[in-house]
């Protein structure tokens, strides 16, 4: 991130030093807001809707989360300090002391504790001083607990951008930034600091539930696995999971698909999206929960076992030339081997394999699709997000394509998964 609004400290001070409410300001907080965006966002990184909708409503709630960067904090709140209503902040003070010359040596010796860090060791820093530290996510948890002792903080959002950054220009690094956010989000709320216990009582309810929502992001893995594997594996024994659509049964499978879809779109194309980067937001959607937030969820529950521990990554911002064309001409960029390339593949296979399949056992004999027909759209839509990947292992040449290997290996999972449905 870098400053783009030169005004951004006099605003934030408009704010610390307002008579009637700035004593309780504790934090300041921007947008994010990125530079080397695509002209339909190909990974959903440019947060429009969040930052448009979600964080205003934060604000009104009670202030927005600390997001780790674009932010003012008051000095008294990384200290620790509690407010306390119409206590005046304290001025800084500085002690003065007599400056004594030392000898080059002296000095030398002297600097070698702060530059180790080590005189942090056994004091409150990390804990009830400065950022918390321990988590992946030690932004939001700092940001939560400054809120907790009283401060209120504040969502500004000028005309002018007041930080401008850059975001991934991959799918593995935009699916591994996800996973150490949600792997951050749902520790926080496994950890003593769940907003529904360490918030009772000290910011509003809505405000914990507004945290909640984005810290559980991790916990939609288990449904969104169940809806892009069990109806397609159902799809090829002919097995039902949906009512006929000429039932009344099915209305509200209609109705709720239809209007989430319409004002989803609706609120992107809102925010300044476009309705193809709508699309590309519902596949990354699909792409983030099956994969990034299947391993932090898995992270988390080998952490509270005891047979893991969280570890900060730090998401590479730089790519090569080739890269930056192919990101620049929204192609996705598939070509390095990764554990959840295997699985978004393997996933695509299944949902073509079955798609395949039932069309022609449709075909041959010659059956209705009433009682499968939501199944088979189902089925279909998610081929149809997966056309990505399919010209990644069967169209593309060069070196953003999927690996050989990840092909070969998810198609031999995928059909192993059809034969069992079989069974």
């Amino acid at each position: 991130m870098y400053a783009n609004n030169m005004d951004s400290v006099r605003d934030v001070l408009c704010f610390f030093m307002d008579e009637e409410n700035g004593d309780e300001i504790g934090f300041v907080q921007f947008p994010q807001n990125f530079d080397n965006l695509t002209t339909n966002d190909l990974y959903s990184s440019s947060f429009n809707v969040l930052s448009k909708v979600e964080l205003h409503g934060m604000d009104n709630d009670g202030g927005p989360p600390y997001i780790g960067t674009g932010c003012f904090h008051r000095r008294e709140t990384l200290c620790g300090r509690k407010y306390r209503q119409g206590s005046k902040s304290e001025s800084l003070r500085w002690d003065h002391h007599q400056r004594i010359q030392d000898s080059a040596s002296v000095l030398e010796e002297t600097c070698k504790p702060l530059a180790s860090c080590g005189y942090e060791e056994n004091t409150e820093w990390g804990k009830e001083m400065g950022l918390k530290y321990g988590c992946p996510v030690e932004d939001v948890i700092t940001g939560f607990t400054i809120q907790c002792r009283g401060w209120r903080s504040i969502y500004f959002k000028p005309k002018r951008k007041g930080f401008l950054g850059v975001v991934p220009t991959t799918l593995l690094q935009s699916l591994v930034q996800h996973k150490r956010w949600t792997e951050g989000g749902l520790q926080i709320f496994l950890s003593q600091y769940c907003p529904l216990l360490h918030g009772h009582g000290k910011i509003p309810l809505k405000l914990q539930l507004s945290y909640c929502v984005h810290l559980l992001w991790a916990a939609n893995c288990l449904a969104s696995l169940y809806y892009v594997t069990i109806p397609s594996l159902c799809l090829l024994r002919g097995i039902s999971s949906f009512p006929k659509v000429s039932s009344q049964w099915s209305y509200p499978f209609i109705y709720t698909i239809m209007a989430t879809s319409a004002y989803s779109a609706g609120e992107f194309v809102w925010c300044g999206g476009t309705v193809r980067g709508w699309w590309n937001d519902q596949r990354m959607w699909l792409y983030k929960r099956t994969t990034s937030y299947f391993f932090a969820f898995l992270d988390n529950i080998l952490r509270l076992l005891g047979t893991s521990k969280s570890a900060f990554v730090v998401t590479a911002k730089v790519a090569d030339n080739d890269v930056s064309k192919r990101y620049e001409r929204e192609l996705m960029e598939f070509g390095a081997p990764s554990p959840m390339f295997t699985i978004l593949t393997t996933l695509a296979w299944l949902n073509a394999l079955s798609f395949i399949g039932v069309l022609l056992k449709l075909a041959v004999h010659g059956q209705t699709p009433d009682q499968l027909a939501m199944q088979i759209i189902l089925c279909g839509l998610l081929v149809c997000v997966n056309q990505p990947l399919y010209e990644g292992i069967f169209l593309r040449k060069d070196k953003g394509k999927m690996p050989t290997s990840v092909a070969y290996k998810s198609a031999v999972y995928a059909l192993v998964a059809c034969s069992l449905a079989y069974v």
